[in-house]
């Protein structure tokens, strides 16, 4: 028993001496564990995605063998026809291809073509060929170079169409790539694809393709000799989406490669949706003997599986009920000592508080005093002076609304500006233009700005742009250097501007007292196309001063 009170004892000793960290330490520990076992599910999840995504992968890697191989058998089937005829008229070249009922898109082909080796006596021969066949026009092209031994040009291609019709009589054993293709189907005696090329589709050459050649050799004089080529002509892009026609593609994003995954060989691609970018696998696949390489990008994964963002949930919930037991013991006995500490605090704000607003009663009194001061000078009568004094404090109340309204903090420039310029806003009047950066000034600068802006919109509205219909006011700031704004206001389609008249009140305040409160000079013109104004206004830090406190909790 004896060592049972010793134990609760020291314990409540910790949580008086330790309010804090304990549940803390608490929390951080079963926080830990938790973040621990999320981790570890989360890997397996990706590990399982990831195992997914490989076999998928190898699915369209599959589907794009056995659509390549499908072609390739047509092929050999045309070679052994064609090699046991002494020559292979364009009537027999399409009833093979009718007879292969191939379906509407030749199975991802943009056709199947027969290529007959022509030598370079035999030229003439073949031009007349294609001429009876295709009509007039059509030749062998380009010419044979001194050092090929032969041309293999484009001799008859199905389906016979206008595209395929641009590609008869191209010599295309004078291209190095598709050269080095059926040098190699020769050598093997089976079906070899090229790597990509430039195709000719509608006369164009834009689209990435390959070709699969087959060889056809005949026996003249008991010698084996190559007589032509039977192959076919694939449109990476449509090939790809043919053999996703087997294995659909569903989220994922493809990208389909010559030999390596490079940029300079990609052949086709599927975007995923919404061009995201989640994991990517490849795969090897072998066309014809040719590597091409499949790359396969899966979903974006979330950011936790649903079964990790449970157990972290659930964990980190635990864990904070756990605290908050802990921080419930200790709170009590802190409370005292919270509370008097916030009383202190109190005092000190309010004294603070006294002497912030005896200091802005005190400017805005002698702002006030300026201005009846100034305006008294230039009055000729009561009513004048009744007048224009009546319209600076309202410009003054109006500025002191958005400071109130900001608590005395930083006030947006557009919006002084707006407030002053807001009664002559209107549907069916002078057009009013303001423009600018979102910044902020502090009070005293937006009450001096408010004035200023204040003067000017009132001599706009009785002699400048703002007096008839037709008139523009442009008000617009900009940053300037050591921490400043530029402010242009600037009036056009008014009356003219008078060059001889009496200084007035409105021109004594923006120079000289808004000048003095904002300690930069101010350019003020009267130019007769219209009156200009520029204000250079400092963007200050101003104090930040809490006016309400809520009352201190204990932590």
């Amino acid at each position: 028993m004896r060592n049972f009170l010793t134990r609760r004892i020291a314990t409540r000793r910790w949580l008086v001496r330790y309010p804090r960290a304990l549940p803390v330490a608490i929390l951080v520990l079963v926080a830990a564990v938790t973040l621990l076992a999320s981790y570890a599910i989360e890997q397996v999840e990706r590990q399982r995605a990831m195992d997914a995504l490989d076999e998928r992968g190898r699915a369209i890697a599959s589907a794009l063998e056995r659509r390549a191989n499908a072609n390739a058998s047509y092929l050999r089937a045309g070679a052994a026809l064609f090699a046991t005829v002494d020559e292979v008229p364009a009537s027999r070249f399409r009833g093979f291809v009718s007879e292969l009922r191939l379906d509407a898109d030749y199975r991802g082909a943009e056709g199947i073509g027969w290529a007959l080796r022509v030598d370079r006596e035999d030229v003439g021969d073949f031009n007349r060929l294609v001429a009876e066949e295709y009509g007039p026009g059509l030749e062998l092209r380009p010419a044979i170079a001194p050092d090929q031994p032969y041309a293999v040009p484009v001799t008859f291609l199905e389906p016979d169409n206008e595209g395929n019709r641009q590609a008869l009589g191209f010599d295309m054993f004078s291209e190095p790539m598709r050269r080095a293709a059926m040098i190699e189907a020769e050598r093997t005696a089976r079906p070899t694809s090229s790597g990509k090329v430039t195709l000719f589709l509608s006369g164009e050459a834009s689209a990435a393709g390959f070709l699969m050649y087959m060889p056809v050799f005949a026996t003249d004089a008991g010698e084996v000799r190559l007589a032509g080529y039977v192959y076919s002509v694939f449109d990476a892009q449509d090939f790809l989406a043919s053999a996703l026609q087997l294995e659909e593609a569903g989220d994922l994003g493809i990208r389909f490669y010559d030999s390596e995954a490079d940029p300079s060989r990609l052949m086709a691609t599927i975007e995923p949706p919404g061009g995201r970018q989640g994991p990517v696998v490849r795969e090897e696949v072998m066309i014809t003997d040719h590597p091409w390489v499949l790359e396969v990008t899966g979903p974006e994964p979330p950011v936790l599986s649903r079964l990790a963002l449970a157990t972290l949930l659930f964990g980190l919930a635990g864990a904070a009920l756990l605290a908050g037991f802990l921080r419930v013991l200790t709170r009590q006995a802190t409370e005292d000592g919270a509370r008097l500490a916030w009383f202190e605090e109190q005092n000190a704000i309010r004294d603070s508080l006294t002497r912030e607003l005896n200091h802005r009663v005190k400017n805005t009194l002698s702002n006030v005093l300026s201005i009846v001061a100034l305006t008294r000078r230039r009055a000729v009568s009561v009513d004048e002076f009744a007048e224009g004094l009546d319209g600076r404090i309202r410009a003054l109340s109006a500025t002191h609304d958005l400071l109130t309204q900001s608590d005395w903090g930083r006030t947006p420039l557009h919006a002084v500006i707006e407030t002053e310029l807001a009664p002559y806003a209107r549907e069916e009047g002078p057009a009013i233009d303001i423009a600018g950066p979102d910044i902020e000034l502090a009070p005293k600068d937006a009450l001096s700005l408010g004035l200023a802006t204040h003067e000017l919109a009132t001599n706009a509205s009785k002699y400048g742009a703002l007096s008839q219909p037709g008139g523009r006011l442009e008000v617009s700031w900009s940053e300037a250097e050591d921490g400043r704004v530029r402010i242009e206001w600037a009036e056009q389609g008014g009356p003219p501007v008078p060059q001889e008249r009496k200084r007035g009140f409105g021109t004594d305040l923006i120079e000289r007292v808004v000048a003095h409160e904002l300690q930069c000079p101010v350019d003020l013109r009267f130019d007769p196309e219209g009156v200009r104004c520029t204000l250079v206004v400092p963007v200050r830090a101003p104090t930040v001063f809490a006016l309400r406190e809520q009352p201190a909790q204990p932590n």
